[in-house]
């Protein structure tokens, strides 16, 4: 069915049918939550569900700000004249490792805790009012919900990674509306998101202060990890909460039951040790932007060839590399080690991240290719600029792309690149 004969509904559901849905949630606050909800579906992701009335205008609108299907690199006119610049990583300021100085946020967070130790900076130094991230959900184990920090209690409320569904912009009219300076933590497909409405809305640019991110390799699906859970004996309708890393470094994945059990694997165990064997959402295997280059800081792992050391996993404290991309993200880490709130290290380069996020590089020089075999097969592909994927993978040879892309277009004939309609909620 081609778009143009689809209702508005059709449209919308369009995305999520071709896995094309990052979950994000800017659906939602686009059309209002009496129109649409994110909801947990039947696929096991969180996924916009229309409860009311769309209409084509609105849709428009979600197509030109969706960050499943329009991904682009850092606006232009944040990019200082004299910014470092790498054809893979993009532009950046300073390339460093560092971590938390308060060593109990060092081993409570993911990494070496830069994220919650720049969230904590940021509320104390009054440069905003408030931060939008995500925390554990309070009704699915595995998913992620929406969270407003207004101090050091709410931030140290939401450590640790999400490896699951979060739509953080489900309500981001109405955050808008306050009216007042904050700072953006989402994953880099959530900053996109933002970065796109951005284009529409000029109170973005007004009152996000500070975009930040993980780099992201993607989430495990929920049904895997529902799967795993209860190889080790712990069904879905006793799962009550689940914490994927953080507590040394990355630390042991945990689930706990609604019945008080307590079972705890090493993270390293949980994702196993080839990537082949990762159960990742279609979107998120053909992602072109893993490394956020739409933020003004970026914290990461710094394993070498992304491999944990099991030997030496429980006494390793937590060290990030962190990439400041933009004169406010130099100045924030700037701000942040003088205040001691964080500690830096030794400077790093882009082929120091190649050699920490082989695969978030590997996923950037296929993506050209990958889209076009989507295309190919009339799904919707991703608009992109800004972010070089076409010299990259040019660069890879004539036979490596004609491989991701026939590879991508058996995917789409096999099934592999596609969802159910989320025409219900759970």
């Amino acid at each position: 069915m081609s778009e143009i004969s689809q209702s508005p509904t059709q449209r919308l559901y369009r995305i999520v049918e071709e896995a094309m849905c990052t979950g994000c949630g800017l659906c939602q606050s686009l059309a209002g939550a009496e129109n649409v909800e994110m909801c947990k579906v039947a696929s096991g992701f969180e996924r916009p569900v229309v409860v009311g009335e769309l209409d084509d205008s609105v849709v428009d609108q979600i197509y030109q700000h969706c960050p499943g299907i329009v991904i682009e690199g850092m606006p232009q006119r944040l990019i200082a004249s004299d910014s470092k610049y790498d054809e893979t990583w993009g532009s950046y300021r300073r390339m460093t490792l560092g971590w938390a100085s308060d060593a109990r946020v060092r081993f409570e967070a993911s990494t070496g805790g830069a994220l919650t130790a720049l969230a904590t900076h940021l509320l104390a130094s009054g440069e905003v009012d408030f931060v939008l991230h995500v925390k554990a959900s309070q009704q699915h184990a595995i998913f992620g919900q929406r969270h407003l920090s207004f101090d050091a209690a709410d931030v140290w409320e939401a450590t640790g990674s999400r490896y699951g569904p979060a739509a953080p912009l489900i309500d981001i009219l109405e955050i808008l509306e306050r009216n007042q300076p904050f700072a953006f933590i989402g994953k880099p497909c959530d900053i996109a998101a933002l970065r796109n409405y951005a284009r529409q809305d000029s109170r973005v640019d007004q009152l996000v202060k500070y975009w930040l991110a993980p780099v992201c390799g993607g989430f495990r699906e929920p049904k895997a990890v529902e799967a795993y859970a209860a190889e080790l004996g712990m069904a879905p309708d006793v799962l009550q909460h689940v914490r994927f890393r953080g507590r040394g470094c990355p630390g042991p994945t945990r689930f706990e039951s609604t019945d008080g059990r307590v079972i705890e694997r090493r993270y390293s165990d949980f994702w196993g040790e080839d990537e082949a064997g990762w159960s990742l959402p279609f979107r998120c295997k053909i992602c072109p932007d893993g490394m956020a280059e739409g933020a003004d800081l970026v914290a990461a792992d710094s394993w070498p060839n992304c491999t944990v050391d099991t030997e030496a996993e429980a006494e390793d404290p937590g060290t990030n590399t962190i990439i400041a991309r933009t004169v406010a993200g130099q100045a924030l880490l700037q701000s942040a080690a003088d205040a001691r709130t964080l500690t830096l290290g030794k400077a790093i380069t882009p082929r120091d991240m190649d050699s920490y996020q082989p695969h978030l590089v590997n996923k950037k020089q296929a993506a050209a290719a990958r889209i076009e075999g989507l295309m190919a097969e009339g799904h919707l592909g991703i608009q992109h600029a800004r972010l070089r994927l076409n010299r990259l993978g040019e660069a890879q040879g004539i036979e490596f792309n004609r491989e991701q892309r026939d590879g991508t277009r058996q995917r789409v004939r096999e099934g592999k690149a596609s969802e159910a309609c989320p025409c219900s909620g759970e």
